[in-house]
């Protein structure tokens, strides 16, 4: 299954889930849960159904025999499930709807957990009793379990665990508020995962939600697999997870079993419960705290290692009498940010030294009082690796801007890594947004750049040019249908003419192909950084004409389409119809837009290559104004301690790049466009007064 049928598949259970409910009277938080709770129970039948022959097989080997097992035993060892059959999906989707589904589904939940201690107490039971509670919503589990049957039987565990995240992700948004409390968009995970790198060990999140963080760190492990292993690290991962709700710590459990990973969730609430020892103990934190807590008892945290180690903190003035021992901190986000670097692992022989990367309010960067203490501390500690400023709207319950904070106990460097990645983003819709896939290796390349790890830097602009040859291949089979549909429509010379110069245009991608070929033939892996770098700008240069002289085309032909709707809209006036596209005209614009977007998605990629040679033209790290700095100790202290990346990395005014004949040519294209809609208005506008007339009989 590739990334669009994914997508698609992804698309469509949601769609077909949310449909559902919408036709209900319950609430996203009622929903999601029983619905994950299948999508679970359909990942665990699948997996079964793949061991199921070995398991039988091996079952019947070994009966009447010193070695016979249990069949649960068998079954455990081969998938980490044992299903009976009144557990199987095909089962329940098959029961008749006069069957109390509800009971029939806790049952089979039940026997999950009793052969999978570690789910025990986790899975969705009673709330399949909330979804059955009226008329209208009596058979909504059988709809479900019809829907999630979709998934095909060959999906593997990534994939589930991606469908996974897909519905936390929309239930989140559902909830707003209380929907951030539990999940943090995948795309800020990624970035963090990125950034820290984690190789393998213990992994640690005293506030886990979902578990979406331990399922990147795990994912990024998968990818680099080969990688880590060849250079003698264990990949192995175990995970360690704290959340105060009984609820999120069922999805949590969920997720782990989802997506195979080995670890432990527990429920508790960090500034009091230490259900791990953490003080420490981990290789890797990554967390999504709650911001500006103000109500933690001082109490009950002030005399606790984790917390106190690099200051605790406290209100500006002395409690009265009255109050004492009853005091409060005044804000938890540095007993957060306490805790994330007092759970790391200190450098030795059998570790480079623990890593983190946390999100905190922007607020905590620039905090005074105690908090800017504890800040200068950590700072002089040298435990401050870099921060990142996020674009607003990334996440699902508030609109604040966030900083990321990275930590590493085993940095020799003292500069800290400021980037500011406000402006860097993709729009879900009007109050959502999130990081590209290219976005976030984008950013993550300037913290390697920082290490020294330039080959990573040449090996990805490679990896663009590969997409961005692919996806031009790609579009270059449907300019031909396309022309013979325009050349069919357009009656004018002017838009024939521009049909054929776009046509000649495609023409030209065979020369660009030819030194794309011979780029990768004269720059093999012996050669060096510099020498590949010089190569690759060299050919980037060479398509800024193609992809120039295409969009000039394509501005042309979209004016003659424009021009042969406004002909046909004056010939339709002038009948006294209403005017409107003909179906060659509507597939045309169709396929011109499909033909837009292809060609947009296929220069994305040399857009990012342009991105980042511009800011790092030698292919090694340099300060660029508006983006990242590397600041020493004295500049830190010059700023008072601050951690705000606004503060180093300055600000850079970028113009749109259009020239003025540009501009004034796109505002002419667009006062075409809304005369052709205020002309279709009025003769719309006639036609509704004339048939009103018509009805009321000219009254």
């Amino acid at each position: 299954m590739n990334k669009e049928q994914l997508k698609q598949l992804e698309d469509d259970l949601w769609a077909a889930a949310d449909n559902l409910r919408a036709n209900s009277d319950l609430k996203a938080s009622e929903y999601s849960t029983p619905v994950l709770g299948l999508i679970f129970l359909k990942f665990a039948d699948i997996n079964y159904q793949r061991h199921e022959e070995a398991i039988l097989s091996e079952h019947q080997e070994l009966k009447s025999t010193r070695r016979e097992k249990p069949l649960h035993e068998i079954a455990i060892a081969k998938c980490g499930f044992y299903l009976p059959d009144h557990a199987r999906y095909s089962y329940l989707l098959n029961l008749p709807e006069s069957q109390d589904i509800a009971k029939a589904i806790e049952t089979a939940m039940e026997a999950i957990e009793e052969y999978k201690p570690e789910l025990q107490g986790s899975l969705p039971k009673d709330e399949y009793y909330r979804l059955t509670r009226s008329a209208e919503t009596r058979l909504m589990p059988f709809d479900l379990l019809r829907q999630f049957d979709n998934i095909p039987d060959d999906a593997t565990g990534d994939v589930f665990g991606q469908i996974y995240e897909y519905f936390l992700g929309k239930f989140a948004m559902s909830e707003g508020q209380g929907g951030g409390e539990f999940f943090t968009p995948r795309s800020v995970v990624r970035l963090m995962v990125e950034i820290i790198e984690p190789h393998g060990g213990s992994v640690f999140d005293p506030a886990c939600g979902s578990g979406g963080m331990f399922v990147q760190s795990a994912q990024f492990i998968e990818k680099h697999c080969e990688e880590f292993k060849a250079q003698g690290e264990d990949t192995s991962v175990y995970v360690s997870g704290q959340e105060k709700s009984s609820e999120t710590v069922k999805l949590a459990r969920m997720n782990l079993a989802v997506n195979g990973l080995r670890g432990q969730i527990m429920q508790g609430i960090s500034y009091y419960d230490d259900h791990f020892n953490s003080f420490g103990q981990f290789d890797y934190v990554l967390a999504n705290p709650p911001f500006n807590v103000d109500e933690v008892s001082l109490s009950g945290v002030e005399k606790d290692p984790r917390f106190n180690t690099y200051g605790i903190p406290r209100k500006k003035t002395k409690a009265a009498k009255s109050e004492q021992g009853k005091e409060t901190v005044p804000n938890a986000n540095y007993l957060w940010i306490n805790l994330f670097a007092t759970s790391l692992k200190e450098p030795s022989n059998t570790s480079p030294g623990g890593r983190a990367g946390l999100v905190m309010a922007n607020s905590a960067s620039d905090a005074r009082h105690s908090e800017a203490d504890i800040r200068q501390t950590l700072i002089e500690n040298n435990l401050i690796y870099g921060m990142l400023t996020l674009p607003s709207n990334m996440f699902y319950t508030v609109t604040l801007p966030a900083t990321l904070w990275f930590f590493d106990k085993g940095q020799i460097d003292e500069r800290i890594l400021f980037i500011d990645a406000r402006n860097i983003f993709t729009p879900i819709d009007r109050a959502h947004r999130e990081f590209s896939e290219e976005q976030i290796q984008n950013i993550a390349i300037i913290s390697r750049l920082h290490k020294g790890r330039r080959d990573e830097f040449v090996t990805l602009i490679n990896r663009y040019f590969q997409q961005g040859m692919s996806r031009l291949a790609a579009n270059n089979q449907q300019v031909k249908p396309v022309a013979d549909q325009l050349l069919a429509v357009l009656d004018d010379d002017s838009g024939k003419q521009a049909v054929a110069s776009l046509v000649k245009a495609w023409d030209s991608l065979a020369p660009l192909e030819t030194a794309w070929a011979g780029y990768q033939q004269q720059n093999g892996a012996n050669e060096g950084i510099d020498h590949t770098n010089a190569a690759q700008q060299a050919l980037r240069a060479t398509f800024d004409p193609f992809f120039i002289t295409l969009h000039d085309n394509l501005k042309q032909i979209d004016k003659a389409v424009r021009r042969h709707e406004k002909t046909l809209a004056e010939a339709a006036k002038l009948a006294g119809k209403r005017q409107t596209a003909d179906r060659a005209t509507r597939q045309l614009k169709v396929a011109l837009e499909e033909l837009h977007k292809e060609v947009k998605n296929a220069e994305s990629s040399f857009g990012h290559i342009q991105w980042l040679q511009e800011r790092f033209p030698k292919a090694e790290y340099e300060d660029v104004t508006g983006l990242c700095k590397l600041a020493n100790r004295d500049e830190v202290k010059e700023q008072d301690y601050s951690l705000n990346p606004g503060r180093y990395v300055g600000v850079v005014i970028e113009e749109d790049g259009k020239t003025e004949e540009e501009f004034v040519a796109e505002l002419v294209s667009l006062n075409d466009e809304l005369s052709l809609l205020n002309s279709d208005a009025k003769i719309l506008a006639d036609v509704i007064a004339t048939n009103i007339a018509s009805t009321t009989g000219g009254e």
